[in-house]
């Protein structure tokens, strides 16, 4: 993908011929021309979130009108897992469109959706996939991001903190879960100490979107984790305070000065 057009223009003709591509060797049926042509056809006025949903829809149309099967089609060239914490929106942005497959037309499906989601955010991300499944099965959803902070990948681990954060940017705002914050703490709980870096800035972010609302339990339930004082508890603390901080609060100010 080139970096000096916008990132906008990656989603159009050439990502839909190379989507085909992937799909033809698993799916002889697949009609790459028609599809190809619709989406160049549709493409051409829409910012990027457009484009993306007019690739989901045309593989809708073009794939198995089961769910399953179009499906497990589509879980077929996801290809390697990244083992770094870079190139989920560079590399992975070939996805996009998939991720906003299980994420408009999965919802009838809530396990195979999920376990399309965990794979999908091991190569780029569901964080925004995730978030209408939390809103049609909060308590399942919950037991399964629950079971996903124990995962072996840290892009699933992380997936529990981003996909749950209150003011994930380029997403709509979503409440606390079942409108209490100590439901995010629980989840975010066994990720504080997490060994991937890339972990604990998501958990970071989050905290620090809970504070805009929950400041008071934010501040208990970090004071309540100060005997560890790990290393990565200091650092959490400090990127997680920092609009407090900006604000200069007084309550943060005075946690920071206790680490």
């Amino acid at each position: 993908m080139s970096g000096t057009q916008p990132l906008k223009l990656y989603f159009g003709a050439e990502l839909a011929q190379r989507l085909s591509d992937l799909i033809k060797p698993h799916y002889a049926e697949f009609p790459v021309r028609p599809f190809v042509d619709s989406v160049a056809g549709l493409v051409g006025p829409l910012e990027l979130k457009g484009r993306v949903a007019v690739i989901a829809d045309g593989l809708k149309m073009a794939l198995p009108d089961d769910y399953t099967e179009s499906i497990g089609i589509l879980m077929r060239i996801l290809g390697p897992e990244n083992e770094t914490d870079e190139g989920m929106f560079t590399n992975g942005y070939f996805l996009m469109p998939l991720a906003y497959f299980v994420e408009k037309y999965g919802l009838d499906h809530f396990q195979l959706s999920m376990r399309a989601l965990s794979e999908i955010t091991k190569r780029h991300t569901a964080e925004y996939a995730i978030r209408p499944y939390l809103d049609v099965y909060l308590e399942e959803s919950i037991g399964q991001l629950s079971s996903w902070s124990q995962d072996a990948n840290f892009h699933v681990r992380r997936l529990v903190s981003e996909g749950t954060r209150p003011r994930l940017p380029w997403a709509k705002r979503i409440g606390a879960l079942r409108g209490d914050p100590a439901c995010n703490l629980t989840l975010l709980e066994p990720l504080l100490h997490d060994p991937a870096p890339y972990v604990r800035k998501s958990v970071a972010n989050h905290l620090n979107d809970l504070t805009k609302d929950y400041k008071d339990v934010v501040l208990e339930w970090l004071r309540k984790h100060r005997a560890d004082g790990r290393d990565s508890y200091r650092w959490v603390v400090r990127h997680s305070l920092r609009s407090l901080v900006k604000s200069e609060d007084r309550d943060a100010l005075r946690l920071l000065n206790e680490l």
